[in-house]
């Protein structure tokens, strides 16, 4: 055992950081915040549940995200996990579930699952059982300019698709480029068939897409054709089709960052994002709006639906029972509080929303926390080779390549090769 109780680097002492200590005293803890305020904070989240639990020991291992995703496939092959990490939920979690790897904490967390909106915790269900505690879930939506906005006359953002279209051929009419994309990332644009098959398609049906993997449904179709009538109101940025995410100025978050579009379909991460891209540091500031995507007339799925994802706590199958409580205490009202003051993300417990301070990120909340149901991105919800396979056609979509049943049959095509 490595004589501080709290680890600060994968490599901070020699021997195996995944897995438990024979006597269950020591539990194993990854996690991605290894920049301050996070990584500090964490450190004494760790301290303090310590002392609470005389005897119990946590060794805390902080990363780089990607790394994190690296080393956690390899636990995953190997089957040796670090007793508490980070689940992305979806596909990928009921993967692990089959496989045996990961703790049902129905039983064990009821409490703290009661309190976390049934439509943010759905992502981290399999079978109507509690795998992961999310601990913050963003959504996604239309980021957007108040002032340019305001310059072309438009009061009311847009609540329909058809209204979409029409604030779009208005902002043109201003010469204002209406919306920015960073196509060249492919994730970007799938938001947009992502969204558009969310407002398309039922619940039921993309529920059980999940476990099925059949897109037969005509709502997938439908949700290409609504994506086409879009892109036939010529939205986008010029060169959007390579335009990077948010990598400088000339990324689609640097356009609306300095007010060159009036508006970005992004996550709760985006004025974060602008805020790093512009020189006074403050991103749109007074200026940053934000409106839900918008319903199609005639479609099945509830407009109040969102698209979201983010990040839960999963403690590994053989664990020992202290890896719950560490669990259960990251999601109380103290340390989820915590949580948001420091900007860590958008905390699940409804006792820390006080505590974002964001006004657009506090709408954010709202919506989540209202919505009856948050569609896990889909490149996560179905895994990666599907999901890989549909981001690439809905990419050749925007670029005018491939039709909306072509999306529909190349993800068809990669999911029948998963069954």
């Amino acid at each position: 055992m490595c004589s501080s109780a709290v680890l600060l680097g994968v490599a901070a002492c020699g021997g195996d950081d995944g897995g438990s200590e024979a006597d269950g005293n020591t539990i194993t803890w990854w996690h991605n915040s290894n920049n301050e305020p996070g990584r500090g904070y964490y450190e004494q989240v760790a301290a303090d549940f310590e002392d609470a639990n005389p005897g119990v020991e946590v060794e805390v291992v902080a990363m780089a995200h990607e790394d994190m995703v690296d080393r956690l496939e390899a636990a995953f092959q190997s089957g040796d996990l670090p007793d508490v990490y980070m689940e992305r939920g979806g596909g990928e979690l009921a993967d692990h579930v089959e496989a045996g790897l990961v703790r049902d904490l129905t039983e064990d967390a009821s409490e703290e699952i009661g309190k976390i909106e049934p439509g943010t915790l759905a992502g981290w269900q399999v079978e109507d059982q509690t795998y992961a505690l999310p601990f913050s879930v963003g959504v996604v939506g239309f980021w957007y300019n108040t002032e340019l906005f305001e310059q072309a006359g438009i009061t009311t953002p847009p609540t329909t698709m058809e209204e979409l279209y029409s604030t779009v051929e208005t902002l043109k009419g201003a010469g204002i480029t209406p919306i920015s994309v960073g196509a060249g990332d492919k994730w970007p644009a799938a938001h947009y068939w992502y969204y558009t098959a969310l407002r398309a398609c039922s619940e039921d049906v993309l529920t059980d897409a999940v476990t099925s993997l059949d897109f037969s449904d005509p709502c997938f179709v439908q949700a290409g054709e609504e994506l086409q009538a879009l892109l036939e109101t010529e939205p986008f940025n010029p060169g959007f089709l390579t335009t990077p995410a948010q990598e400088g100025a000339t990324s689609a978050s640097g356009l609306l960052a300095t007010g060159q579009v009036a508006m970005e379909l992004a996550g709760h991460w985006e004025p974060g994002v602008m805020q790093g891209l512009t020189e006074d540091g403050q991103g749109l500031g007074e200026r940053t709006g934000w409106f839900p995507f918008p319903a199609i007339e005639g479609g099945e799925g509830d407009p109040e639906a969102q698209l979201g994802g983010g990040d839960a706590w999963a403690v590994a199958e053989g664990a020992p029972d202290a890896a719950v409580d560490l669990v259960k205490y990251l999601l109380s009202d103290e340390v989820q509080t915590g949580f948001a003051e420091n900007d860590m993300g958008l905390p699940t417990n409804p006792a820390a929303i006080g505590s974002v301070s964001d006004p657009a990120l506090a709408q954010l909340l709202e919506v989540r926390d209202a919505s009856p149901f948050i569609q896990l991105y889909f490149d996560t919800a179905f895994g990666a080779s599907v999901g890989g396979a549909m981001n690439d056609a809905i990419a050749l979509l925007l670029a005018g390549q491939a039709s909306p049943q072509d999306v529909v049959d190349d993800t068809q095509e990669a999911a029948d090769q998963e069954k």
